[in-house]
């Protein structure tokens, strides 16, 4: 039997404090993944490749669904979760295997208890550094800001905002001064970080626009600061983005004794986010790194994949992967300017002709196109 080749890995890093949904959020993703009607409607089954990390987060998300028991938090556990995205059967198919390729999701959930305490020894902070120094790879970092607790300090969100903010300032500085002590910039770091809103249920007259909005007018100097901590991370600082992207997330419904997952907010965006949102973005800070260089070769390699949008949307490629930076323009405008009919129709083919990574890739890009118009995603320009 011919192994699964993964075509595409994409990692995502997520932070928050402790308290803030992490371990709800991602439960709450692997386990409503599991249900029937998501097998049943999808192009593709998500599965952990670790079988007791599988097991513990769909058991997390079962105890909530029928018992209203939120799962325990481990404290000072940073967890790398592997998931594969593979073609589920599908009895249409005419008798045709499953592609024999797949994607993978790595999600990175990183301690909260560490934005929120001093380190006590000098290995505590290397163990920190070197847990940091394993996300780097990611393309995507969420950070979190709960939603409980701006219900908390209603009319002085500020209060908390700038806590958090400051916590992670002093967390980023701490981490980079030890990660990089020569000072030597990073090609490999998460480019594009975006804010989310834990617990969106409970701001229900919140929606993306207002929690940007929130967020700048409230902690806009800290939001700079925050982001040049983390550029100094990275060569070529200008092809990095923060606060610049905002989404909405809400793992279920809290009431007494009760958890309800039928009214989820944000959370079947987060493998979307993953594989399609920094997509662009790289493609665009690539073209306008003009000097070339290893960084715009580094963002340049995702670029693979968008290659196989351009035979769907009948685009012409001038040259093969290696000719990657003359085919930059090409590449951009079939992911951007597209309207949402032809990309329906790109999507509908795919799926007819059991082209697997493409008409999933493109389902996410109508999925986030969705949630913009819906006003549940904020997706930079630039």
């Amino acid at each position: 039997m011919k192994p699964l080749k993964v075509a595409r890995e994409q990692q995502i890093a997520v932070f928050g404090e402790s308290g803030s949904g992490k371990t709800v959020l991602l439960s709450s993703f692997y386990g409503a993944a599991q249900e029937p009607t998501f097998i049943k409607k999808s192009l593709y089954k998500i599965t952990a490749d670790t079988t007791a990390q599988g097991l513990r987060l769909h058991q997390n998300y079962l105890g909530m669904k029928n018992s209203g028991a939120t799962p325990a938090t481990n404290r000072f556990s940073a967890t790398k979760y592997v998931f594969s995205v593979k073609q589920r059967a599908n009895p249409s198919s005419k008798g045709k295997k499953p592609a024999a390729e797949e994607m993978r999701l790595v999600w990175h959930d990183y301690p909260g208890e560490w934005f929120e305490e001093e380190p006590s020894t000098e290995e505590e902070l290397r163990r920190r550094a070197e847990t940091f120094r394993g996300l780097v790879a990611s393309d995507v970092a969420v950070l979190l800001v709960d939603g409980q607790r701006l219900v908390d300090n209603s009319g002085e969100e500020e209060r908390y905002l700038k806590a958090l903010l400051t916590n992670y300032i002093a967390h980023v500085s701490r981490v980079r001064n030890e990660l990089l002590p020569d000072g030597q910039r990073l090609l490999r770091f998460p480019r594009v970080w975006i804010f989310g809103l834990s617990k969106a249920d409970l701001l229900p007259e919140l929606d993306a626009t207002a929690f940007r909005d929130l967020l700048v007018e409230k902690v806009g100097q800290e939001m700079t600061l925050l982001r040049e901590e983390l550029a100094a991370f990275v060569e070529e600082p200008e092809a990095f983005s923060l606060g610049e992207d905002f989404v909405l997330l809400s793992s279920a419904k809290f009431e007494p004794d009760r958890i309800d997952f039928g009214q989820q907010i944000g959370v079947p965006l987060m493998l979307p986010i993953a594989a399609m949102l920094p997509l662009s973005r790289q493609l665009r800070w690539a073209k306008a790194l003009r000097h070339g260089g290893k960084v715009a070769t580094e963002l340049m390699k995702n670029a693979g994949t968008a290659v196989s949008f351009l035979s769907t949307l009948a685009v012409k490629l001038p040259g093969k992967l290696k000719l990657l930076p003359a085919i930059v323009p090409f590449v951009v405008d079939p992911l951007l300017e597209h309207g949402a009919e032809k990309l329906q129709d790109a999507y509908g083919k795919a799926a007819d002709r059991h082209d697997f990574l493409t008409a999933v890739l493109l389902g996410f890009r109508l999925d986030l196109n969705r949630a913009i118009e819906n006003d549940v995603l904020i997706e930079s320009p630039k």
